[in-house]
């Protein structure tokens, strides 16, 4: 057996990032060669991503609470524990809470669970901040 104590902080995720607050836990951090990592993150009612794309798609899997998740051009969709979404590389979304609710979704990058960076080293490209039209329409 081998257990790895967790020795990274939960962070707050950056305003240029997220609408409200959002934490982060790292479950998978990337160790060449490999690419791939993973986080565990918590958002607190109303809060979400800003809109934004992954190279090479991105998979998230909702664990608690009830969120929303939106891809562009498409309607909003409600996500609760157990759901899994896959976004396409490079299609433009945003998801998190619903108004009232926490949620926390592992977020992974590719299709096995895990976040990959493209050959810039970058996993993400971040967009507009969703509107609060956006998020809520028929507010």
């Amino acid at each position: 057996m081998q257990l790895t104590r967790s020795s990274l902080q939960t962070t707050k995720g950056p305003d240029d990032w997220f609408t409200g607050d959002v934490y982060i836990d790292t479950v998978a951090a990337p160790s060449g060669p490999s690419r791939a990592g993973a986080a565990l993150v918590h958002f607190t009612p109303g809060a979400r991503t800003a809109w934004h794309t992954h190279p090479l798609g991105q998979t998230i899997f909702v664990t608690e609470g009830v969120g929303r998740c939106q891809r562009k051009g498409g309607p909003i969709e409600e996500i609760r524990p157990g759901d899994r979404v896959f976004f396409e590389p490079d299609e433009e979304h945003w998801h998190g809470a619903a108004p009232d609710r926490f949620m926390v979704h592992i977020a992974m990058m590719v299709h096995i669970a895990m976040q990959e960076a493209d050959a810039s080293g970058s996993p993400v490209t971040w967009g507009d901040h969703v509107t609060n039209e956006d998020y809520d329409p028929a507010s």
